[in-house]
């Protein structure tokens, strides 16, 4: 019988203890305003491999490198750009990953994928700041869930996917993470900001705060090249265990109630609360969990993972999720994930 380890849950007050277990080569997953990261020193060759073993990450799938501060970067960045330099001072602490080259030998080759740039961010989050601070040398920080499936937005989820795997996990204040989804990841070029995985930081956000172009790098832009350098992009992602229906934003409450006429089997829905309402008693929809009051895309974000991963436990053998216009920037991020997690379209 194999045994478990023991997973700590970390309160604000013992982030000594969290910072020894990261120190001994454990792995510590910690809250973000994002999503929850799954943590282990960046240098840590064995650690770093058994992020990816415990994930069941893809070796190839670089890692996103988390710093407590801006000054740190220019410790391990080979260069810092006048155009990164800016998106630092005007985005961080905050959910903007930068993706610059690095000096040799900085991170363990397995937190690049064998890579001479890595990804750089600064989280809004005092813990997980003070928790850097402590161990004394930056963290890589994927998604603290298995991978593939929907990423973990709160304590719950995180021991729901690594308790008796991992060492342990400081524990926030709050319910869910502040935004819900991962940060936007950039890519700053001679002249304009490439934006490889859009995020909470939109196009419009960026253009406006440092005043030079920005561009939406596609997926299959990126896989074109040899090297993947965000995460995020080259595997599916955050899908329950469900076949996921993508209801597309302008759809009325008839058609949600045609399409579901239509499933031989029970469904869940999640949507925003005037929809629930309407849908919840119909006789094939077992499950519903809400994203909010109608035309609040914040809340939205925040919830998707949240909701995906609750009605994933429900008896539904179908989920059907409510999708936003993806012509409006504040609705890309959350978007992107759905369309990963999403099965079919309609």
């Amino acid at each position: 019988m194999e045994n478990k380890m023991k997973t700590h849950i970390f309160m604000p007050d013992q982030l000594d203890q969290a910072a020894q277990c990261l120190k001994e080569g454990g792995l510590v997953a910690f809250p973000t305003e994002t999503v929850f990261g799954l943590g282990a020193i960046a240098n840590n060759e064995a650690a770093v491999q058994s992020v990816f073993k415990t994930k069941g990450r893809p070796n190839d799938n670089p890692l996103i490198i988390h710093v407590a501060s801006i000054e740190s970067v220019h410790h391990y960045a080979a260069s810092v750009s006048p155009l990164a330099q800016a998106l630092m001072e005007k985005f961080w602490p905050g959910p903007l990953t930068i993706i610059l080259p690095i000096k040799t030998g900085t991170f363990a080759p397995a937190a690049t994928a064998g890579q001479n740039t890595a990804g750089f961010r600064m989280p809004d989050q005092d813990q997980t700041l003070a928790l850097i601070d402590k161990v004394g040398f930056p963290l890589v920080g994927p998604s603290a869930n298995l991978s593939g499936k929907p990423s973990p937005t709160s304590l719950a989820h995180v021991l729901h996917d690594f308790n008796g795997k991992i060492a342990g996990v400081v524990a926030n204040q709050a319910e869910l993470t502040a935004i819900g989804v991962e940060s936007t990841v950039v890519l700053p070029l001679a002249d304009h900001i490439e934006i490889l995985r859009p995020g909470h930081v939109t196009v419009d956000m960026i253009e406006e705060a440092i005043g030079v172009p920005a561009h939406v790098r596609t997926a299959a832009e990126q896989l074109a090249n040899q090297a993947i350098m965000s995460p995020g992009v080259k595997y599916r992602h955050y899908s329950p265990k469900q076949p996921v229906y993508l209801m597309a934003f302008d759809h009325t409450l008839e058609d949600w109630q045609e399409e579901i006429d239509k499933f031989p089997e029970a469904v869940a829905i999640l949507a925003y609360q005037d929809h629930i309402t309407s849908l919840q008693n119909h006789q094939k929809v077992v499950a519903s969990y809400s994203l909010g009051k109608k035309g609040d895309w914040e809340s939205a974000t925040r919830h998707l993972f949240a909701g995906l991963r609750a009605l994933e436990e429900s008896s539904a053998k179908i989920l059907m999720v409510q999708g936003l216009d993806p012509k409006v920037a504040d609705h890309q991020a959350y978007m992107n994930r759905l369309s990963k997690a999403a099965t079919h379209v309609l």
